[in-house]
């Protein structure tokens, strides 16, 4: 083997080495690197390894040396990925219902590749999700990927929708209809994945649940509303859509207990407008989608929450309050 390539594959093999067996907590002494690399087959030296080392650190590898007693240790300093934002993504990954049980496994074995294998055994802690509700729709991870490349491409999609039944059995929607979307986004909303994109037969904005689509392809037609997005705003628009049940979207009024204002500022974000209507209230007027989602938004909150205005929205409010007092009612 060449002088060039053997020390190439030094250099390859001693990052590995420090990625892996190292971090701040665990160090490795010159003669444990150098017994190391012979595992893999690579004659090394202590002048070798110094030489290798100082060339590293001129290419910004973080190697740092330490004197302990009689021995010097060497240990990779900063990396990529901090163990905290390792764990972050760990969790995210774990609790994104879209992902699947195994793709949620081979990801966070990915993510654990990022540090050293102590530190790994932080995150294996996290790794069991087998009793979390998890999406059984392996192809989501690639309609996710497909709709990214579509959006980058300028292309619509085409794709098949389907519904759960009572069997728990899926069934097509419109009779296996095709539908040919063009997509504008993608949005993460009560641990879902959507797409929201411009249907032209219908000229609006629609979304989808991307675990409930089969069969998307990419196909050669460029997107239509443009238009209607450059003015479009993601996050206003999930606050209006509840879960992402679409409504007539009206300005509604509502009225609140003090003790609800960080409820209202989770579900509308800080810039929503809060007027004080009382020593123990306060109203607020926001545009939302009222969707039979929105009115359970409000009846879940109880009697801490009161619908003014618009007339109608409080009229449907009095007809299911009507309807959940007759089934509940003693006959």
């Amino acid at each position: 083997m060449g002088g060039t390539t053997s020390q190439k594959l030094r250099l390859t093999y001693l990052v590995q080495i420090l990625q892996k067996r190292t971090d701040e907590e665990h160090r490795m002494t010159m003669p444990e690197l150098i017994r190391e690399l012979g595992n893999y087959g690579i004659k090394a030296n202590r002048k070798t390894i110094y030489d290798d080392i100082e060339l590293l650190r001129m290419i910004d590898v973080d190697i740092i040396g330490v004197q302990e007693g009689q021995s010097y240790y060497y240990y990779l300093g900063s990396r990529e990925f901090e163990l905290a934002e390792l764990k972050l993504l760990v969790d995210s990954v774990q609790s994104a219902k879209f992902i699947t049980e195994k793709k949620s496994n081979e990801l966070i074995r990915k993510i654990e590749s990022l540090t050293s294998e102590h530190n790994a055994k932080q995150l294996e802690r996290q790794v069991y999700v087998s009793g979390w509700t998890k999406a059984d729709n392996e192809s989501i991870y690639y309609n996710v990927d497909k709709i990214h490349a579509a959006i980058a491409s300028n292309s619509k999609i085409c794709f098949k929708y389907f519904r759960w039944t009572v069997e728990k059995k899926q069934e097509l929607r419109h009779n296996g209809k095709i539908y040919c979307i063009s997509p504008w986004a993608l949005s993460w909303d009560d641990e879902n994945y959507y797409l929201v994109g411009y249907d032209t037969e219908a000229d609006k904005i629609k979304h989808y649940r991307v675990d409930k689509m089969l069969h998307l392809e990419i196909v050669p037609y460029k997107r239509e509303g443009k238009e209607l997005f450059r003015k479009f705003d993601m996050a206003a628009y999930s606050k209006k859509v509840f879960g992402m049940f679409s409504g007539v979207e009206q300005k509604v009024k509502l009225r609140f207990e003090n003790e609800l204002a960080g409820v209202v500022i989770d579900r509308f974000g800080k810039d929503v407008t809060m007027f004080r209507s009382d020593e123990e209230h306060f109203t607020v007027l926001v545009d939302v989608a009222v969707s039979r989602h929105f009115l359970g938004w409000i009846i879940a909150l109880g009697d801490g929450v009161t619908v003014l205005e618009p007339e109608n929205v409080v009229e449907e409010m009095r007809e299911i309050g009507k309807g959940l007092l007759g089934k509940y009612q003693k006959k």
